[in-house]
């Protein structure tokens, strides 16, 4: 239980320091389980996803790689079908999650392949 409300107020925390400083991006969410990462960029204007990727997709699914690899694929995926959509500037949410391991690899894929935060 205890655990639970830690990650409930960090997320909390986080989301409360994004939306004070970030007013005219995008927001890049992720979220994870213990197999897979989701990945979306929302409009919060408009209350609207715009582009998303995930462990699950098909593509993605068939392949049998690490845990690592697929978050910087899905990395490299979101920040191609950003850049179809003319999203360059995003600020990123990383939720209850702390910045290590495959959050964290997924970041420096996104800032590589051209998103900045």
């Amino acid at each position: 239980m205890k655990k639970l409300n830690n990650k409930v107020k960090r997320k909390l925390r986080n989301r409360k320091k994004l939306k004070n400083i970030n007013t005219n991006r995008y927001r890049v969410s992720v979220s994870k389980s213990l197999n897979n990462l989701f990945a979306q960029i929302i409009d919060d204007k408009k209350k609207k996803t715009l582009v998303s990727a995930s462990s699950i997709e098909k593509e993605i699914r068939l392949k049998k790689i690490k845990k690592m690899e697929k978050s910087s694929l899905i990395g490299e995926i979101l920040a191609k079908r950003a850049k179809e959509k003319n999203i360059s500037e995003v600020y990123f949410d990383r939720g209850q999650n702390k910045y290590h391991g495959r959050v964290k690899k997924f970041a420096e894929i996104l800032r590589k392949n051209g998103l900045k935060f």
